[in-house]
């Protein structure tokens, strides 16, 4: 890989970082459509978005833990099940072709939520209590599909948080940092497990993701959403997607 290469992945990794540390999520779907447009191959797409996962989503849980959003007693039912499921996800053998199109799906997926996301206000109402009969095995299912992927499946509970009036915005983005990060870890600890961890060039990536989950997480967590960019950024998870599944074929 070209130091010219490197310099603009280093960039458009910064850029999705602060994107998505601002709502609390890690923005490993993010980092996989940006990987995806240099043609890297899938074992070091998702471990390398797994390790900047991890790396993002920890800064943002330190910024929304700090401003006092965080809540143990409302995180654990999702993350109880989920970190094993992420670990058997990232064991898994998938295929290629089977990566591909999943992962088109995912992104996809993420982009519809972050359109939606952006078009729909966001009104803060009462919240009910967490039902263990559907949080567990929501926290299962997206922790598997997180583990097989190489994402940490914030983008996935957050909007079902907020949409079952289980915390309003901010306290959603918080629990989504915390189960991202525990079942990124989860996930490589699979990967590593099947010796399938690979992570070319991967410094430059992570000061890059650092600086721009600081900058993101602080004003998420402190002064505004940033709805306007992230619309941008589900252009671009809309076209990533559209390639993957082309790629696939």
């Amino acid at each position: 890989m070209s130091v010219g290469t490197l310099v603009l992945i280093s960039i458009l990794i910064c850029i999705v970082a602060a994107l998505y540390s601002s709502v609390g999520h890690g923005g490993a779907s993010g980092y996989l459509a940006v990987l995806s447009f240099f043609a890297f191959a899938p074992a070091t797409m998702s471990s390398t978005a797994l390790v900047l996962n991890i790396l993002v989503a920890g800064v943002a849980l330190h910024s929304y833990a700090r401003a006092g959003h965080l809540s143990l007693k409302l995180s654990w039912p999702f993350i109880l099940l989920s970190v094993p499921a992420a670990f058997v996800g990232g064991v898994l053998p998938v295929s290629d072709r089977t990566y591909f199109l999943i992962l088109g799906g995912v992104l996809l997926i993420a982009a519809v939520r972050l359109v939606m996301n952006t078009l729909q206000p966001q009104v803060e109402t009462g919240q009910k209590r967490v039902s263990l009969a559907v949080s567990l095995p929501i926290g299962a299912g997206i922790g598997l599909l997180s583990g097989v992927v190489g994402v940490g499946g914030g983008i996935f509970l957050s909007p079902i948080m907020i949409l079952m009036r289980w915390a309003d915005a901010k306290r959603a983005s918080a629990t989504s940092a915390l189960f991202i990060v525990v079942n990124s870890l989860a996930g490589l600890g699979g990967r590593f497990a099947k010796g399938g961890v690979q992570a070319e060039d991967v410094l430059p990536l992570i000061l890059a993701a650092f600086v721009g989950g600081l900058v993101g997480s602080y004003y998420g967590a402190n002064k505004f959403s940033g709805l306007m960019l992230r619309r941008v950024l589900s252009v671009v998870l809309v076209v990533a997607a559209v390639k993957m599944v082309i790629t696939s074929w």
